[in-house]
């Protein structure tokens, strides 16, 4: 009796180990004597108990901070870039068997990367073209890692640090460029109101007249301020009218 219920315990054991149950996310990778015999899951897997080994392996998207980098850029500019790369597990086998961690080998080769294409691409472009420079990073770093069953889905860096006389140039490049705008803005202007004025001269030319009340309107517009004494010069012109006037009389 002790005998058959110490069959009946070890049976259960060996039952209990080869069962595995994995999450919908998971993946269990299959080794017989050493050699893989592929990836099941997710549910219920059996497994041959001493004769298998399974290995479980996440299929969830792994978000890894790549850590500050120093970057020399084409223009020799030297700034510290740190990014975040978006990846996840597509094959569980090739993770496990084509590298021996496939969690530090990706995060060590998106440093170099991020190191070495950065360092293709001048200041201007880091700053003022981020979308290209992630998309380049994206595609190398998927390029690398595919033979180990990772697909590389986004690179964003997230920031770069500059020097502090850099901040100060790109300070005063940035003001110049504003003052540079200005000048343009105001001599558009400038050319503009002169259209304007040089067609109002050619109206006002065919209308003696029109001249006579701009020039009354004038007077109007500066008596309306508090001046105590105000000079001003009369054209003779304003007077020929009245001079016709008597003369035909």
């Amino acid at each position: 009796m002790p005998g058959l219920i110490t069959v009946i315990v070890i049976l259960v054991m060996i039952l209990v180990s080869a069962v595995r149950i994995l999450k919908e996310y998971e993946r269990g990778a299959i080794f017989r004597l050493g050699r893989l015999i592929g990836s099941r899951g997710p549910g219920l897997i059996v497994i041959i108990p001493i004769v298998d080994r399974m290995i479980k392996v996440s299929l969830r998207t792994i978000a890894m901070d790549v850590p500050p980098q120093d970057v020399i850029t084409k223009d020799n500019v030297s700034v510290k870039v740190n990014a975040v790369v978006y990846f996840r597990v597509i094959d569980a086998g090739k993770a496990i068997v084509e590298v021996q961690d496939y969690l530090y080998a990706t995060s060590q080769l998106a440093q170099t990367t991020l190191r070495s294409i950065l360092g293709q691409f001048e200041l201007d472009t880091l700053l003022s073209e981020r979308e290209k420079v992630n998309e380049n990073l994206q595609t190398i770093l998927d390029k690398h890692t595919d033979p180990w069953g990772i697909k590389v889905s986004l690179v964003e860096v997230k920031h770069i640090d500059l020097p502090e006389e850099m901040k100060r140039v790109i300070g005063r490049q940035a003001e110049a460029e504003r003052a540079r705008r200005a000048k343009i803005i105001h001599a558009e202007g400038e050319f503009q109101a002169s259209k304007q004025l040089a067609e109002a001269a050619a109206r006002l030319g065919t209308e003696p007249t029109a001249i006579q009340l701009r020039f009354l309107q004038t007077l109007v517009e500066v008596a309306a301020e508090n001046n105590s004494t105000l000079l001003f010069p009369v054209p003779i012109d304003l007077f020929e009218p009245f001079l016709r006037k008597t003369k035909g009389k």
